[in-house]
């Protein structure tokens, strides 16, 4: 087993359950699953002696393995699979000498390795799919609760033009339900068997390699490849870019959500609870440590996305290297997305929002907010350049002068050639320069809703 000391980051970085799926017990059981499922479609159709299969299985148990020397032999081995074998094959002749000369029969490293990480995969996605639901349903419900709570929309860290906070949370979702999507199309491809012996022919099964195969992927639960895939990585490579577009929004959550909680905006606030989020010098602290661990995944993951799509490159039919720089590469990824996912939920189900800061921070420029909306109407009238310079010029006496937009306007002869005192003030109204919001709002709650059936 890998070092505790190693593993004192993991309630922030990752979680148990997706670690019990990627520790060295893990990796290590489902290489063994590949053995014993191997052993037993083989004496199925009586490629191996009957009742070989049974002796071979009851070995395949993570527990009876020596983990201390595994890690050893793995060095000089140059993988995994072969100490494995190697002390697969001593527990069995312990009990059955015959049986032991069939173990791993046929098969090469490569396929125990590459297959039991597709195993790995499959429980990890099982982690990851229902998170995804879980922060989806917690979405929905802060659009709904606030899909008509003002609030200033930003761009380039400036205010712009209003928004309400449920639509952009509807954009936080928005980009989650493609993630769901993209997860259930990864399924098929990397859900996939790996078995060609050594250079991807299954020449040593003779004239019942298929069948092996098919018997083989069935007993795993796994898909038939059309072919072997030993040097072929892009279903690997899929995986990882597919948890990299999710951390990557994970992270732009993260950011908005820090950024709402930096103590001039004060927008909004993670979940409050003892001991979190404090300082061990500023009693009056509170850090957005759950945005801070999302971020942190968002920062490395990437990196961690490049390498396996530098690992593409492989050689001819095995890979030298290339695969190798896989076996922790995407654990690393998959650990990481889990922890981040599991981070961003918690922090959404117990989001704080301040609809009054809000408010608050829309009114803070006077109206300035309200410009364009003024200017799109005027332009109507005058042309959108010419109302452009005059809605501007007003925007700077407001701002010299400390005045609210509209009561600088409101003296503008050319402003009251065209709008009345009600008609300007409705133009300034918020509330009334909100576009297709609701409408967005409904498509992306409909598009969760139906992800959900």
């Amino acid at each position: 087993m890998a070092s505790a000391n190693f593993q004192l980051h993991d309630s922030l970085f990752t979680t148990p359950k997706m670690r019990a799926v990627f520790c060295d017990r893990g990796r290590v059981q489902r290489m063994l699953d590949f053995e014993s499922a191997l052993a037993k479609v083989q004496s199925r159709i009586g490629i191996i002696p009957e009742g070989v299969a049974q002796v071979i299985a009851i070995k395949c148990d993570a527990a009876l393995i020596d983990f201390g020397a595994l890690g050893r032999d793995t060095a000089l081995a140059g993988n995994l699979a072969i100490p494995l074998v190697k002390q697969l094959t001593a527990l069995v002749v312990n009990d059955d000498t015959e049986a032991a000369k069939f173990v791993h029969w046929g098969a090469t490293s490569q396929d125990a390795i590459d297959t039991g990480l597709v195993l790995q995969l499959r429980d990890g996605l099982c982690i990851i799919e229902p998170a995804l639901v879980e922060l989806s349903t917690a979405l929905a419900v802060l659009i709904k609760r606030h899909r008509n709570t003002m609030m200033v929309g930003r761009t380039w860290l400036q205010h712009a033009l209003p928004i309400t906070f449920g639509l952009k949370v509807a954009g936080w979702l928005d980009a989650i339900n493609r993630h769901r999507q993209r997860m259930a199309e990864i399924r098929p491809r990397i859900l996939t068997l790996q078995f060609g012996g050594a250079a991807g022919t299954l020449a040593s099964l003779g004239a019942r390699n298929l069948a092996v195969a098919d018997l083989l992927a069935k007993e795993l639960h796994l898909t038939t490849p059309a072919l072997p895939w030993h040097s072929h990585r892009d279903r690997s490579a899929e995986v990882a870019t597919t948890l990299g577009l999710l951390v990557g929004t994970l992270g732009k959550i993260a950011r908005d959500v820090s950024l709402c909680m930096q103590t001039d905006v004060a927008e909004l606030a993670e979940p409050a609870t003892a001991g979190r989020g404090g300082s061990s010098t500023m009693p009056h602290k509170r850090n957005p440590v759950g945005c801070a661990v999302v971020l942190s995944a968002a920062i490395r993951v990437p990196g961690l996305v490049s390498s396996m799509l530098s690992a593409m490159a492989q050689e001819h039919e095995r890979g030298l290297g290339g695969w190798h720089s896989e076996w922790d590469t995407l654990p690393e990824i998959v650990l990481l997305a889990a922890g981040a996912l599991d981070r961003m939920t918690e922090i959404m189900i117990g989001l704080e929002v301040d609809p009054q800061r809000m408010a608050d921070n829309l009114n803070r420029t006077n109206g300035l907010i309200m410009a364009e909306a003024v200017a799109m109407v005027l332009g109507s009238h005058i042309g959108r350049l010419k109302a452009h310079e005059t809605i501007e010029q007003a925007c700077q006496q407001a701002i010299r002068e400390s005045r609210h937009l509209r009561d600088v306007l409101s003296e503008n002869a050319l402003i009251q050639t065209y709008f009345s005192a009600p008609e300007l003030a409705a133009l300034i109204n918020p509330a009334n320069y909100l576009g297709a919001t609701q409408q967005f709002i409904d498509r992306v709650l409909a598009a969760a809703e139906e992800s959900n059936l």
